[in-house]
């Protein structure tokens, strides 16, 4: 149990952060949508970091104070983009407080450090934006003491404040439109619980390196779900750009008669000209960040103050022009989209190269927008969509009118077997004729079943069933009944087999274990030795085991 941070290990911290979120730039760059597709996000916060990295190392002193203010003034100096520089104001406000450290600091210390980083963060930008970095800042931080009362162990403290910080960032979509558009979360927050996890690892000892899967969804697992991409950016207008030129810059050497009040003054006449302004520092040094059209009134306004230094002036629009002439040179002819449900069935029809999967499946299903809006992230003129359920088959026929610049074909498999042999049965090479084609008759060469149980007492198919029973059905009957899963699997699968099948494979559930799968694959292998027998994990709800003989 660690309950306390002393100066040596603080400096870990902030160089593993920094780390982390080096590793993982291009990450945090793709899923940059806001305010425009420039893909500079975690570029920007990372040599924002590096940048507090240099000043932290050449601090010799290993005081808190001379530590958190190197780390502070370095952050500010380096400040890139609007990220970076919020970034910059939260390490600030963290480190005010961390400052006043003589020893080592507490996680009720800390909290209160994230609190202050949240307030000067949330005061250093002119007009605050929800659903951005600010916000997984704000409510990490508000809950950070509650937090710090329950966990005086640092381990436990970050791993329920990074669990916060990622319910935050799922959360994004729903408060910036331009998030839910693009189907990703905010960046910047990425970044943020990037660099969080950075701390983490720095307490628990973990080394980091590019082979390292830091960006974790609670869960534990990567999930390309929580952090979205930035597939169908293309779809974006570049008519939503209001201010085409980010601009940023430093003002040094002050002129004499220059005040505080100047430099509010400042930040109100920008506001004047542009979005995103953020205008901080002192009498010394004062960094400034604006999106407008026109970026010389803005430094001419600069100029009434003092010297400029490192001007960058970014045009925007340009840059996202570029990225979707990359997209539009990548896009392809086809492409496929999978509905299903469990994990191991997702990563099967991956390998199949499926493009995108969406979850649904029985008593799951999607919607025709949820279809289309899947659809629009694949960079292709032609999706075929595998429903793997008759329910979600007249959705995704639906789905067609809803999508703009790709067409939908949809292909009518029943359950996840046919969506395999579908897949199987795309060829990149054809038309998409030939192909929607080869795939429809790919499903009429196998034959299918599930293993469930049922819901509720009925007579269906000559069997009386009670709540509870084993049943083994394929699309439309009954065919098995047993109080055994693998005699009830056994029992299907010799109801299906004909004479032609050459290949059997099963997928068992989530509610299966592995043993358990293995110990039926034998029985089968015996039952039936004039056949190739493969068992997989699917993972899937509802039904014990998915059958396929081909």
């Amino acid at each position: 149990m660690q309950k306390t941070i002393n100066s040596t290990e603080f400096r870990k911290m902030v160089a593993s952060g920094a780390r982390m979120l080096e590793i993982n730039r291009a990450k945090v760059d793709s899923l940059n949508v806001f305010p425009v597709p420039d893909g500079d996000t975690g570029t920007n916060m990372s040599l924002t970091m590096q940048s507090a990295i240099k000043e932290m190392n050449a601090c010799s002193s290993n005081r808190f104070n001379e530590i958190c203010d190197a780390v502070s003034k370095g952050a500010l100096k380096g400040a890139r983009g609007n990220s970076g520089v919020i970034s910059s104001q939260i390490f600030r406000g963290i480190c005010s407080v961390l400052k006043d450290t003589k020893d080592s600091f507490d996680t009720a210390t800390f909290a209160k450090a994230m609190e202050a980083g949240t307030k000067v963060a949330y005061s250093a930008v002119s007009i605050p934006k929800e659903g951005t970095i600010l916000t997984v800042v704000r409510l990490m931080s508000e809950s950070a003491g509650k937090i710090a009362k329950k966990n005086k162990d640092f381990v436990e403290f970050f791993n329920a404040l990074i669990e916060v910080g990622d319910e935050a960032l799922a959360k994004t979509p729903e408060l910036l439109p331009v998030l839910k558009k693009a189907g990703v979360v905010d960046s910047g927050g990425v970044g943020l619980m990037t660099i969080m996890r950075g701390f983490l690892a720095a307490i628990t000892g973990e080394e980091i390196d590019a082979n390292s899967i830091p960006m974790e969804a609670s869960d534990g697992k990567a999930d390309d779900d929580m952090f979205g991409d930035n597939s169908d950016i293309i779809n974006l207008d570049l008519g939503d750009i209001e201010f085409a030129y980010c601009t940023e810059f430093f003002i040094i050497h002050m002129k004499q008669m220059t005040t505080l009040a100047d430099i509010d003054k400042l930040k109100e006449k920008l506001m004047g000209i542009g979005d995103s302004v953020i205008c901080i520092g002192d009498l010394e040094l004062v960094k400034v960040h604006v999106h407008t059209n026109t970026p010389g009134i803005a430094l001419s306004y600069a100029l009434e103050l003092g010297e400029l230094d490192r001007l960058k002036i970014e045009n925007m629009l340009e840059e996202n022009r570029a990225l979707k002439a990359k997209l539009e040179a990548e896009k392809k002819e086809m492409g496929m989209l999978a509905i299903c449900a469990g994990d191991g069935i997702e990563e099967i029809f991956k390998d199949l190269m499926c493009d995108r999967v969406i979850k649904g499946g029985q008593t799951m299903n999607p919607s025709a927008q949820d279809i289309a809006d899947a659809v629009q992230k694949i960079n292709a003129s032609n999706v075929f969509v595998f429903p793997n359920n008759s329910n979600v088959i007249l959705a995704a026929e639906q789905a067609k009118a809803l999508v703009s610049k790709r067409t939908i074909h949809v292909i009518p498999t029943k359950n996840v077997p046919e969506g395999f042999s579908a897949a199987i049965a795309f060829n990149p090479e054809d038309s998409v004729p030939e192909n929607k084609t080869n795939m429809t008759h790919a499903i009429d060469n196998v034959a299918s079943g599930m293993v469930t149980h049922a819901v509720r007492d009925t007579t269906m198919n000559g069997f009386k069933l009670k709540t509870g029973d084993l049943i083994g059905l394929d699309n439309k009957r009954i065919l098995a009944k047993s109080d055994n899963i693998a005699d009830c699997t056994l029992s299907l699968l010799k109801t299906l087999k004909k004479s032609d099948h050459e290949m059997i494979t099963l997928y068992y559930g989530a509610e299966v274990k592995e043993e358990e799968a293995n110990e039926l694959l034998s029985k089968v292998k015996e039952e039936f030795p004039d056949c190739d027998v493969e068992c997989l994990y699917g993972g899937q709800p509802v039904y014990y085991y998915l059958v396929s003989l081909e």
